[in-house]
């Protein structure tokens, strides 16, 4: 009988929740780069909306990808150290997106921040109790 690894059902759950997640991104960072060429034509563009579209858009992706990596991976503990890795990936660039939300409006939010960062920590923790299987 196989022994199931510690974290996977965290890993499983959380990773299910960044696909969804993930995708919600990808829709909103499809209508937001629409907003920001039309902003374009208009010639109203800022280098901050480019910047902060572009953030959205690889941030969904990393996300996508890190939420895959966790189902799929999730009964495998050799796996955990990619699934580690991808999750530290996904909150840096929920912290960058805090960074360059200060940048361009200059307002702080730290529920928004620690909001951002629960799926990805929680997600950590799973691979950790992976890789420790």
């Amino acid at each position: 009988m196989e022994t199931q690894a510690k974290g996977s059902g965290f890993l499983k759950v959380t990773g299910i929740l960044m696909i969804i997640g993930a995708s919600v991104s990808i829709i909103m960072s499809i209508i937001a780069a629409l907003g920001v060429a039309a902003l374009a034509v208009l010639g109203s563009a800022r280098g901050m909306l480019y910047a902060s579209t572009a953030l959205m858009i690889v941030s969904a992706a990393a996300e996508m990808v890190t939420g895959i990596l966790g189902v799929v991976n999730c009964k495998k503990p050799e796996k955990a150290k990619t699934c580690i890795a991808w999750g530290i990936v996904v909150a840096v660039l929920c912290v960058a997106g805090t960074v360059l939300s200060v940048i361009g409006d200059g307002d702080f939010s730290i529920v928004s921040l620690l909001i951002g960062l629960v799926l990805p920590v929680l997600y950590i923790i799973g691979a950790s109790l992976n890789a420790k299987a």
